[in-house]
Formats: C-alpha cells, sequence, structure tokens
C-alpha cells in the first residue's frame, strides 16, 4: 500500500438510486477498495473516494466515467452546484510513497483514454495542468456546462484533450492532481440563498478570505435551509475547524444560527482539530477520518 493513491471522483447524479448502484459496481469491479460513498440530491452530485494501486485506480475511473458517459444527460440535468461534465470531476492524490510525478502520470493516461475511448474532452487541472492559467479547478468549471459548450463552438476555453466540440450530453471532465482537501458545508438558518452567498464571499481565499477556502452559497430545497458549500483545499494553511469558525462569525454578523454541517468524502484528522463533536457534523463517526480508513485496509492486507 505504499505506492497507492485516492481517487475522489464527482459525477452529476444525485438522485438516481440505480445510476448511482451502476457507478458503485464499476468502481467495485476493479481491485480498488471503495472508502466512501456520497450523493447529495439539491446538489445533484455524487462523491465517490476509493484507493488503490495506480493502475487500478485508471481502470476503476476510467469504468466509472463510462457509466457516466451512458447514463448521464446534462441536457436534463439541473442542480445547486456547478457542473461541466457527467463525469465531472476526477481528482487523484498521492498517498504514502506515490509521487506527484507518478500521479501526473496516470492523470495523463486517463486523459488520454477519457477522449480516444469514449470521446469525452478533457480539461487538466491542478499539478496535472498543462498552463498556469488551468490550474484551478474553477478556472473551467465556473462556465457551466451550458455556457462552456457555447464557448468551445467558438473556439474559446478549447479542451486539453479533444473538441472542437463537447460531448452533446456529457461535456467535459477536469482530471487533476491535488494535495488532500476536505469538501465540507455548513448549514444555516436562512430561507434563501443570499445570506449564505454573502457569508461564502466572506470566507474564500478569492474574495480576501481564508486562505486555501473555496465557497459557494445556496438554498437546499430539500432541507428547508441555506448552505454554504467550501472546499478546504490546503488543511495546514486553514483547517476545517478554522473554516468552520469564520462561517458561525460571519453567520452571527448576518443574525441567523448555525445548524450543523457535514463532510462529504473523507478528511484527515489533523483538518478536524482536537475536538470534532464542536463542528456538529451530522453523523460524524470515526470512519469519516482518512487515516482511519486507510488503516483498516492496511490490517485486511497484513
Amino acid at each position: 500500500m505504499t505506492d497507492w493513491v485516492e481517487c475522489v471522483p464527482n459525477f452529476s447524479e444525485g438522485r438516481d438510486p440505480a445510476v448511482l448502484d451502476r457507478l458503485r459496481s464499476a468502481i467495485g469491479s476493479t481491485a480498488v477498495r471503495l472508502l466512501d460513498q456520497h450523493a447529495d440530491p439539491d446538489h445533484h452530485r455524487s462523491v465517490f473516494t476509493f484507493a488503490g494501486c495506480p493502475g487500478s485506480v485508471e481502470s476503476a475511473a476510467f469504468r466509472a466515467a463510462h457509466v457516466a458517459i451512458t447514463e448521464i444527460d446534462l441536457r436534463r440535468h439541473s442542480g445547486t452546484h456547478p457542473r461541466i461534465g457527467a463525469a465531472d470531476v476526477i481528482p487523484v492524490v498521492a498517498l504514502g510513497d506515490t509521487s506527484i510525478g507518478d500521479c501526473v502520470d496516470l492523470a495523463q493516461s486517463l486523459g488520454k483514454r477519457l477522449w480516444t475511448e469514449l470521446q469525452l474532452p478533457v480539461y487538466f487541472y491542478g499539478q496535472a495542468a498543462s498552463h498556469p492559467a488551468r490550474r484551478r479547478l474553477e478556472s473551467v468549471r465556473k462556465f457551466g456546462f451550458e455556457k462552456l459548450a457555447s464557448m468551445v463552438r467558438r473556439g474559446q476555453v478549447l479542451p486539453d484533450l479533444g473538441g472542437p466540440k463537447l460531448h452533446p450530453t456529457a461535456g467535459a471532465c477536469c482530471v487533476g492532481v491535488r494535495k488532500v482537501m476536505v469538501a465540507f458545508n455548513v448549514l444555516i438558518a436562512a430561507r434563501d440563498a443570499s445570506v449564505a452567498k454573502s457569508i461564502a464571499k466572506a470566507v474564500r481565499e478569492s474574495s480576501g478570505g481564508l486562505p486555501g477556502i473555496k465557497a459557494l452559497g445556496m438554498y437546499l430545497a430539500s432541507a428547508g435551509c441555506a448552505q454554504v458549500s467550501m472546499n478546504v483545499t490546503d488543511v495546514d494553511r486553514t483547517p476545517v475547524h478554522a473554516a468552520f469558525d469564520a462561517v458561525c462569525e460571519e453567520a452571527a454578523k448576518h443574525g441567523v444560527y448555525v445548524l450543523g454541517s457535514e463532510v462529504v468524502g473523507l478528511a484527515p484528522r489533523r483538518a478536524l482539530g482536537r475536538d470534532p463533536q464542536r463542528l456538529r457534523i451530522k453523523g460524524f463517526h470515526e470512519g469519516m477520518l482518512l487515516e482511519k480508513r486507510l488503516s483498516a485496509l492496511r490490517r485486511r492486507a497484513v
């Protein structure tokens, strides 16, 4: 397990159990270990976390992307989370002794297969980016499927692989290499998205907020409340508990209170601080910790 990598693909499906089962089965048909699965009907999005040797991870990601292309039609898709593809984003993360270079090789190999075998255009991001302007995932995904498709047809924001058009129903895929990141959402007692958007603007790095924080504000119809949806991209500069405290502080300024939070996928222990319970994470248990899940796999492998 010293040369394993983690993969956390995000698919534009969070409502249909049958499609989610087929995505899970595609991943499970390979030699990787599925660590976590999360689906959100408001975001209309699912996140799978699995780990294994580079070759097995590439195979699992490719098989799952194939299912997504077959099953998901973005022309009939709507959710609160931005997306450009059915297999929207496939990040690879180094574990153990695996080098960043090995992860970049995996990402590039996967990207080539997605285009040559599935005709799915690819944008590389993070440490796999083809040029600095594409290192940030949002540099492409901010446009959304519909607008990006129109721009590509006009010769703008062209994919790194594929084209000259996006896939008509599955869009494109962002394939990248990044550090360990935590997707973390905070629920607030607000009846529309406006307060959540204001809080998100205050805490995200691009607006002068916390280092390594990306944030969006949205309303969740199924929960009847608003959400500040964050990616904590550098848990050493800004751990999750610091992001949570910042959201609580901003919420108080707006006269609203925090209902709780959720972790999407897994989180490293150090990111949650000494007392994860104070973050009021929905359904929190030790199995949400990345180290705990990997340790369990190591024990089984002995």
